[in-house]
């Protein structure tokens, strides 16, 4: 059973969802009974809105009002948050990786390498300094 947008969904968000490539027909809603405190209400209508996104997996439960209609909405919504979060999650982490890969590739200057290399062994020295007194006091 195809699913629709709900007609009352704001305009900017239809639009971010078209930015996101997300389709009505991805997306299965089922209204079910809700859990929780809430009493006759709750046990007689079918308020709270299961919403799955079928290539990403994303399942939503959500039964924050009492109507159905508003929760159906808040679902969408909620849909189109995380789907947008897990894109910038994936766009920032390939990012990153062309960020090493650029600056792994980089040649160093050869002033900036004989300086780096002469302040290591400077360090090294005084680790071994450190290291023989040591070695002395245990011996006397």
């Amino acid at each position: 059973m195809p699913s629709h947008f709900p007609p009352d969904l704001p305009e900017d968000l239809l639009q971010e969802a078209t930015n996101l490539g997300i389709l009505p027909e991805d997306c299965e809603e089922h209204f079910i009974r809700g859990t929780g405190p809430g009493g006759q209400k709750k046990n007689k209508t079918s308020s709270c809105v299961e919403l799955t996104h079928t290539p990403t997996g994303i399942n939503l439960r959500v039964q924050k009002n009492r109507e159905q209609h508003k929760n159906r909405i808040l679902a969408y919504k909620m849909l189109i948050k995380k789907i947008e979060q897990i894109k910038k999650t994936a766009d920032e982490n390939i990012a990153r990786t062309a960020h090493r890969e650029r600056q792994s590739r980089r040649l160093r200057r050869g002033g900036a390498k004989e300086k780096t290399l002469r302040q290591k062994k400077a360090r090294g020295s005084i680790k071994d300094a450190r290291s023989s007194a040591w070695h002395k006091s245990l011996e006397e």
